[in-house]
């Protein structure tokens, strides 16, 4: 049996005078970007010198967008509307398709960040806006969001094509979501670790939560995180251990088809 999955990381996230991650080294083991697109961080200039990284290293285009919230980078819990969403979703998405026209790239997908993804996972309403987002932007734009929540069901309502996201460096309570920040396990550090255990992932479909539970989680994309230098190390690392046992990394329409 084949086995096959994409790796994707939050890039373009620096702003201004101030620098966040690092973009060309992840560049090196990801098939996908997803981009800030200046509400969460990533202003325009830094918008367009992502793209065109990405266009160089045969990386795909997805748009970021977060909560309106730079001064706590997208990752402070915000009381919007879906309708609010929907339209700041939308904005932002637009803003980099520009962007990405400009420079003869076509976006293919849309994975929200922080607070406004976590929020989604577990609130409908707030899914179903960002799907319809996603979905009216054209482009066939696929929605990638957090395996086992409701951004699945809220792709299958709204009528956008889905792909489901695991995270190589983050621990997973026991329902499948995220380990918070604050808390202890909410992220693995050692490499070999996270490489067997996105190995696993992708074969087994299988995941150990932070309190020791098997988690059945189906993903076609893995998110690797570059905000360090030993991220970066990790983001390779993780790759090598993939490929070392015969799993095939491709772009997320890809790995959709089969």
């Amino acid at each position: 049996m084949m086995h096959i999955i994409d790796l994707n990381s939050d890039l373009g996230e620096s702003y201004g005078q101030w620098k966040m991650g690092m973009d060309s080294e992840v560049m090196e083991s990801v098939c996908s970007a997803n981009v800030a697109c200046g509400f969460h961080a990533g202003d325009a200039l830094v918008m367009i010198k992502t793209v065109k990284a990405a266009k160089a290293a045969g990386v795909a285009v997805g748009a970021h967008p977060g909560h309106p919230d730079i001064q706590g980078f997208g990752r402070r819990n915000m009381a919007c509307t879906p309708d609010e969403v929907y339209a700041f979703v939308l904005y932002q998405i637009g803003a980099l398709q520009a962007i990405a026209g400009a420079q003869g790239v076509k976006l293919e997908h849309v994975k929200a960040h922080g607070a406004l993804y976590n929020q989604a996972a577990k609130d409908l309403e707030m899914a179903k806006a960002i799907a319809r987002a996603t979905k009216d932007a054209g482009g066939d734009l696929i929605l990638l969001g957090l395996a086992n929540s409701l951004f699945e069901q809220a792709a299958a309502e709204v009528g956008v094509p889905y792909a489901a996201e695991a995270f190589a460096d983050r621990g997973y309570m026991n329902d499948g979501s995220l380990v918070p920040r604050s808390m202890p396990g909410a992220f693995v550090h050692d490499l070999k670790e996270a490489g067997e255990r996105m190995v696993r992932l992708v074969k087994e479909g299988v995941v150990k939560s932070a309190e020791g539970k098997d988690i059945h989680l189906k993903a076609h994309s893995i998110c690797l995180h570059g905000d360090n230098p030993a991220a970066v190390e990790m983001a390779r690392g993780i790759r090598k251990a993939l490929e070392g046992s015969g799993v095939q990394i491709r772009k997320i329409r890809e790995v959709l088809k089969g």
